[in-house]
């Protein structure tokens, strides 16, 4: 939409941006970037109404802040993505802790997220490949680089991996 509106300059379809641009940043107002983005969509429109700017300034200006909106949007739903996975795996090994197992927490929960992002795919979940890969990266950093042998640690840990990952 954003392409096809800069190569026609079609206020119409300007309009339209406007709206689900102003939707979309309302709906995440909370956040210092949408916050950011929002105020100056107020402004290029204070712009557009003082005649300021013509109507293809408009455009062009209005599909910069839809693109960096979008780009907002993905790094946001990236971080939450990767808080999430990290923070289950971070109950669990905190939940089942024992004098016995490190208290190295947060390294191991590094270690194993940042394994699994290697070699995890799209669809690793169903597929025999994706989930031997997985297990023996989840193998290779609990049971070689920690000494922890807990079998039940283990499916745990990886039924959290198959979950969020």
């Amino acid at each position: 939409m954003i392409d096809d509106l800069l190569n026609n300059k079609d206020s119409k379809k300007a309009e339209k941006l406007l709206i689900i641009l102003v939707g979309r940043l309302n709906k995440k107002n909370n956040s210092p970037a949408f916050r950011q983005l929002s105020e100056r969509l107020e402004a290029l429109r204070d712009k557009a109404e003082k005649g300021l700017i013509n109507s293809i300034e408009f455009i062009k200006e209005l599909c910069q802040l839809a693109k960096e909106t979008l780009q907002a949007e993905k790094e946001t739903e990236t971080k939450q993505e990767i808080k999430t996975a990290k923070t289950a795996l971070t109950e669990l090994f905190l939940e089942l802790k024992t004098d016995t197992t490190p208290a190295v927490v947060e390294r191991i929960v590094n270690d194993i997220d940042g394994i699994v992002r290697i070699v995890r795919f799209d669809g690793w979940q169903v597929s025999i490949r994706g989930e031997r890969e997985v297990k023996q990266a989840l193998r290779k950093i609990l049971w070689t680089k920690y000494q922890i042998k807990d079998e039940d640690l283990f499916n745990r840990a990886y039924d959290y991996i198959k979950e969020y990952y």
